[in-house]
C-alpha cells in the first residue's frame, strides 16, 4: 500500500493526522494564466491542507523569465533549486542560482526568477501562511 492510499484509508476511518499529495499532481496554475508553455506553478498550501506556511514547485523553461516580480506582507519564502538554474532578481541584485542552492527572500522585497539554459526546477517554502501577495507587471526588465 501506497503512503497516499494508506493517507487515504486512515482519512476515511477519521484517524489521519496527516496529508499526503504528489506536487506534480497538484493543479498547474500556469495554465490560468496562459503561462503554461513555459512554467510549472503547482501551490500545494491547500491541497495539503496546511496552516502555517506554503509550499510550491515551479518549473521554468529555458530563458522563461517571470513576467512579473511579487512581495508578501510578512511571508518570507526560500527557493531552493532541485535541478537547472537560472537567476532571481531580489530588489536591486541579480543572483545566479544552481542546482541544491537555496536562498531566502524577506516578504517585503520584490523577486522574480528566470530559467537558465537548460530551465530551472524549484521549491518554494514561505511561512508564515500568506494570502496578500502583490504583483508587479514588468518589473525585471534589462
Amino acid at each position: 500500500m501506497t503512503v497516499a492510499d494508506r493517507a487515504a484509508a486512515l482519512s476515511i476511518s477519521g484517524m489521519s493526522n496527516y496529508t499526503v499529495k504528489n506536487l506534480k499532481q497538484v493543479d498547474n496554475m500556469a495554465e490560468q494564466f496562459g503561462l503554461a508553455d513555459n512554467l510549472e506553478a503547482r501551490f500545494a498550501r491547500k491541497p495539503l491542507e496546511l496552516s502555517n506556511f506554503g509550499v510550491s514547485y515551479e518549473k521554468f523553461a529555458p530563458g522563461f523569465r517571470m513576467p512579473f516580480g511579487h512581495t508578501h506582507g510578512k511571508q518570507e519564502e526560500v527557493y531552493v533549486v532541485i535541478s537547472g538554474g537560472g537567476r532571481i532578481k531580489v530588489g536591486d541584485e541579480i543572483l545566479e542560482l544552481t542546482q541544491w542552492d537555496a536562498i531566502r527572500v524577506p516578504g517585503d522585497v520584490t523577486r522574480a526568477l528566470e530559467g537558465g539554459t537548460d530551465g530551472m526546477e524549484i521549491l518554494a517554502i514561505g511561512a508564515p501562511q500568506a494570502d496578500d501577495t502583490e504583483m508587479t507587471q514588468g518589473w525585471w526588465s534589462d
